[in-house]
């Protein structure tokens, strides 16, 4: 097992680029929010290795050519790793791309202490997640002065992952954050159960499926209809679910709410404005 030290990436990665494994967030789907690195290196590589049942193929609108392009929805790790590794020991440089933002849900650390392990070379480059992307559609703030400052990104335990006791989703909702839940459409009721010990069952929830997508949907319905609401829309993946106190004092009677930080206001002194 390598310790930490090893695990540190290759920093500034050079254009043209270096034979070397460049993990990618793609973001949510929309191919615009791509960040300005990632599409430098995508549009340079010479192999890319994409998880193309997350990721739409229209993010690879500007690769090479003659890119060599290798799809993973049916490739186990045990596959995917020696194919980047013989890729970059032939002096070639690989695009690892993955969904939404890598230090999410990505399952790259076992990725990364691969290669480490390999002494192949690797970076880093982030992507937007989806719930920032979600709330920019909404367009609302996640955090609104004297009501929410705190926002939770997590997911209700399933069969592929736990999640750790102290995470618990009611002792998490307890807090009445702005909280964000993940890979959690196949134990929706659960969830909703957990929820409503803590939330008012009016709380506003954005239902937000393949955000980014050319088919995306927003709905926002009621705390207490989430669940109803997922089956009746027959969401099972790529479903993600913001409760949040934000979203009723942007959407309170058709209006926005009319809190506001102190940042800018005019009686606020700060570092480069004083009073």
């Amino acid at each position: 097992m390598s310790d930490l030290a090893s695990l540190m990436p290759v920093q500034n990665s050079p254009f043209p680029l270096t034979p070397a494994v460049y993990i990618i967030g793609a973001g949510p789907g929309d191919p615009d929010l791509l960040t300005v690195k990632a599409l430098k290196i995508l549009q340079q590589a010479d192999v890319i290795v994409f998880a193309d049942s997350l990721v739409p193929r229209q993010i690879l609108h500007s690769v090479r050519a003659d890119a060599e392009i290798v799809r993973t929805s049916n490739k186990t790790l045990e596959e995917i790793l020696p194919l980047m590794i013989e890729r970059v020991r032939s002096h070639r440089s690989v695009v690892r791309l993955h969904s939404g933002d890598l230090s999410l849900y990505s399952a790259i650390h076992e990725q990364m202490q691969a290669l480490a392990e390999a002494s192949i070379p690797f970076e880093i480059i982030p992507g937007i997640s989806a719930f920032q992307a979600a709330a920019a559609k909404l367009g609302v703030e996640l955090t609104v002065p004297e009501l929410v400052q705190t926002i939770i990104l997590t997911r209700i335990s399933g069969r592929a992952s736990a999640v750790p006791e102290s995470e618990e989703l009611a002792s998490l909702a307890a807090h009445q954050a702005s909280l964000c839940l993940y890979l959690s459409a196949r134990h929706i009721e659960e969830a909703q159960a957990k929820l409503l010990k803590f939330y008012p069952a009016d709380t506003p929830v954005a239902v937000c499926f393949r955000i980014g997508w050319s088919d995306e949907r927003i709905l926002l319905v009621p705390l207490e209809r989430m669940a109803v609401v997922t089956r009746e829309e027959n969401l099972v993946r790529t479903t993600l679910y913001l409760i949040s106190p934000a979203l009723r004092a942007a959407f309170a009677d058709g209006n926005m709410g009319k809190t506001r930080s102190r940042l800018y206001h005019p009686e606020h002194a700060h570092l480069f404005r004083h009073s």
